[in-house]
């Protein structure tokens, strides 16, 4: 089997709404070969974005069915696919580079993949964050949102955690592959988070810790207290991770503070925070230990926040020693509602650019 199966899954890839962008390296063609073999490579085009069984692969594709559903649990354990068992059913499903294959790879990684991931990253980056939807939705601190009542569902992370039945933690990709590079940061490395709808979900899924409800509420607060942002995907239903991320490290935050990307064309948030100038007593807490993308600077005589760059996570307020920040919420004509749902936003995602994922519906 040639090389062109490499080439033909970056083809695939690139067709999805999150893009797989060439690069003049080929750093691309050299990651992708990393993680698939040829075999892999040739299933993954043949599935879909939407789950389904091995058998309905088979029938729909005519690839023999057997040793096709044991193929596929392999791949889903190589993070090559987005794999489930629920209640002895598998199915399985494609998933975009990012977020997908690249942050599936956290078991796998490796210096080598992480140097290459780190070249690609700047050429993919520039290319996925100059469309919209964005992929992230900042879920701020709750306890500084004002007027809680106003706030939508998806916008307390409480909401999120008491409609879940099933709890994981799991190391973040992005920081492991800073340690990995020899400049990762000291803050928790396990601290990102799926959840999910059905009990027992994450019970043998390798490289996911089961927590409880109690722990996850935990993880959370040790996040906050890490000055870690809180981002979930941006979408108004079926969210199933939260990620806790530092301006340091994080895929998506580094593109607003190393690819100068506008905050608002990253991240979709509903808030920003507002300094009183009269009661800030410019200690600089907000712009040294909790702002993770530089939105605060030095005043004449207080701090003040750069309203372009402020994301609304709210770090900010929680530590603030005279309770000068507070949360502000956007008007009505600044707020975007998220894509409904996973498949509305790859429709909206494939739209804006120009893509047609027909074949993988």
């Amino acid at each position: 089997m040639s090389e062109d199966v490499y080439y033909t899954l970056a083809q695939a890839l690139n067709t999805l709404p999150n893009g797989f962008p060439s690069t003049e390296s080929g750093v691309e063609i050299r990651i992708l070969k990393k993680i698939f073999r040829p075999q892999d490579a040739t299933l993954f085009c043949d599935l879909r974005l939407e789950f389904e069984t091995a058998r309905q692969i088979a029938e729909r594709t005519g690839r023999p069915i057997d040793g096709l559903e044991d193929h596929l649990i392999e791949m889903g354990k190589r993070g090559q696919v987005f794999g489930i068992n629920i209640g002895g059913i598998h199915m399985f499903k494609m998933v975009p580079w990012a977020f997908g294959i690249y942050e599936f790879q956290v078991a796998h990684l490796d210096r080598e993949l992480a140097e290459m991931c780190e070249e690609y990253g700047k050429v993919f980056g520039a290319q996925f964050f100059k469309t919209r939807p964005q992929l992230m939705h900042v879920i701020p601190v709750e306890k500084e949102i004002p007027n809680k009542q106003q706030s939508l569902h998806y916008e307390q992370v409480s909401n999120i955690i008491e409609s879940s039945l099933s709890f994981s933690v799991f190391d973040c990709i992005c920081k492991k592959k800073k340690h990995l590079l020899g400049h990762g940061c000291d803050k928790p490395l396990e601290i990102c988070m799926a959840y999910a709808p059905i009990p027992g979900v994450f019970d043998k899924i390798p490289h996911h810790r089961p927590v409880s409800k109690e722990e996850a509420y935990a993880l959370l607060d040790k996040a906050e207290e890490a000055g870690l942002v809180h981002l979930t995907w941006n979408m108004e239903s079926d969210h199933f991770f939260i990620c806790n991320c530092c301006g340091c490290c994080c895929e998506v935050l580094s593109a607003i503070n190393e690819l100068g990307i506008n905050a608002a064309d990253v991240i979709n948030s509903y808030y920003y925070a507002k300094i009183d100038a009269d009661q800030c007593v410019a200690c600089g807490t907000c712009r040294d230990e909790r702002c993770q993308v530089n939105a605060i600077e030095e005043g004449d005589d207080a701090y003040e926040i750069v309203r372009e760059k402020c994301i609304g996570c709210g770090l900010c307020i929680s530590t603030c020693p005279s309770e000068a920040i507070s949360m502000v919420r956007k008007s009505p004509e600044e707020i975007v509602l998220p894509p409904s749902n996973e498949m509305d936003w790859f429709e909206k995602r494939a739209m804006a650019r120009g893509v047609d994922i027909g074949k993988y519906r």
